[in-house]
């Protein structure tokens, strides 16, 4: 059983050790404590950071990405048919993202072609602040 320690483990996935401490302050990957202190990770642990960072790039959330490792047995690994499973009801989600992130450029485009940046006109506004009860943050992109 080969144990890595956290710089290891960060050079390999490509992060900071930070975001290895964040993400096991946060329950997505755990280590075992040396006499000393010092953490030390599973080699398969790179398997899951790899798994954080492919669903972050994908726009989920770490919360989505909490809820879906949770669904493993026993903290396993993700393996290409967990990978394959989560996407598949992750895929909803994801459309509607890019959905949203096409209407936003389509409305961009045209308010820079207008040039007019008005606050009361602009498409890209919520005029009477109508969704402001939702929380703060442009995250309604209706038509």
């Amino acid at each position: 059983m080969t144990q890595w320690t956290i710089g290891h483990l960060a050079e390999r996935a490509g992060v900071a050790t930070s975001a290895i401490r964040f993400y096991e302050s946060r329950g997505l990957i755990e280590s075992v404590r040396t006499t000393g202190n010092q953490r030390r990770y599973e080699q398969s642990t790179l398997r899951r950071v790899a798994f954080i960072r492919t669903a972050q790039r994908v726009g989920l959330s770490l919360d989505e990405v909490a809820e879906a490792l949770a669904t493993l047995p026993n903290g396993r690994t993700p393996t290409k048919s967990d990978w394959h499973r989560l996407s598949k009801a992750w895929r909803p989600r994801l459309d509607d993202q890019i959905r949203r992130i096409e209407l936003l450029r389509d409305r961009l485009d045209g308010c820079i072609g207008c040039g007019c940046l008005s606050l009361k006109s602009c498409a890209l506004n919520n005029p009477g602040d109508a969704v402001g009860r939702y929380g703060t943050g442009a995250v309604l992109l209706e038509p």
